[in-house]
């Protein structure tokens, strides 16, 4: 028996892994922790397909696999921190009146979960979709959980005052991203491939500036960078097939 071809298996068991322990964090409301745990994941995610594609042990196991673990770490942990986000907001703020007497709590909270299921069906379409393999057409739910993952990391950074707080506690503002989320994930919107084959400006023109871009706004504005990166990515997305379609006549 090769064990080289079990190696990225076990690296996508250990974002499967990574995805539960913060899935125990986001039950628990610390949200911070679970956006650790879901960016351990990610790492993990990135490395199983590197290793599968050096060790050239690449199967229809490993993509079921990393799909799967994808739908727990990218797909259930990002609905239960949305829902978690919409049921604590009468704990950060009283402006919108909100309790279960008037329904808000016993129903509102569970739009949060749109995600998780936008989620599943864009990485059920993933594993069936040939146009995907050197980029994507939508946003992958790996970036869409840092996403919604950094959201109450930067609430959490407001100190529960100021325009961010008030624009992340307000539930009709997280409506809209769990809507924004689920369009994104599942969108016909193809968005350029990050991976940089040839070290040179022509050829990587668009991933040499969004990765300028990235550092800049990650260096300056650190967490609060985040959401603005993944938004970023899509607009620049949408900029670069409208100048291809335009060359090209």
């Amino acid at each position: 028996m090769s064990v080289k071809k079990h190696i990225p298996n076990f690296i996508t068991l250990l974002n499967l892994a990574s995805g539960l322990i913060a899935l125990v964090y986001a039950f628990n409301t610390n949200l911070q922790m679970a956006f650790f745990w879901v960016c351990m994941g990610i790492f993990f995610d990135f490395w199983d397909g590197f290793f599968a594609r050096i060790l050239k042990v690449q199967g229809k196991l490993g993509l079921q696999l990393d799909s799967l673990a994808d739908m727990v770490t990218s797909g259930v942990v990002p609905g239960v921190a949305m829902y978690q986000l919409l049921a604590n907001i009468a704990d950060l703020t009283d402006d919108y009146n909100l309790s279960i007497d008037n329904g808000y709590l016993g129903l509102l909270p569970y739009v949060g979960f749109i995600i998780t299921l936008a989620s599943c069906y864009r990485l059920a379409k993933f594993n069936i979709d040939e146009r995907q393999t050197d980029s994507f057409i939508g946003l992958p739910t790996p970036a869409n959980a840092l996403f919604i993952m950094s959201l109450p990391v930067i609430l959490n950074q407001t100190g529960g005052e100021g325009l961010v707080f008030d624009f992340l506690s307000n539930p009709f503002i997280l409506v809209g991203i769990s809507l924004l989320s689920a369009y994104l994930l599942n969108a016909e919107i193809p968005l350029f491939s990050l991976k940089v084959k040839y070290f040179n400006w022509k050829n990587n023109k668009i991933q040499f500036i969004f990765l300028i871009v990235s550092v800049l706004l990650l260096s300056f504005f650190q967490y609060f960078a985040i959401p603005v990166i993944i938004l970023f990515y899509v607009v620049l997305s949408v900029i670069n097939n409208m100048t291809a379609k335009q060359a090209n006549g």
